[in-house]
């Protein structure tokens, strides 16, 4: 897999799971789901997403 599609994996998966959370918890977890849709806007607009230098630095190809 490529660091595109594991970015988008993460990211799906962490909104996922934050809204879960909010539904049985609090609902203070839609913070992260929040978190992550500014990340991904950002990164449409900069080329720069701070997941992706992760992945990238862990040796997953473009």
């Amino acid at each position: 897999m490529t660091v595109n599609r594991y970015l988008r994996l993460i990211a799906g998966s962490v909104i996922l799971l934050s809204v879960l959370l909010a539904a049985v918890h609090s609902c203070n977890w839609l913070w992260l789901t929040a978190f992550v849709a500014l990340n991904l806007i950002q990164s449409a607009f900069t080329d720069w997403c701070p997941m992706m230098t992760v992945l990238r630095k862990l040796g997953i190809k473009d």
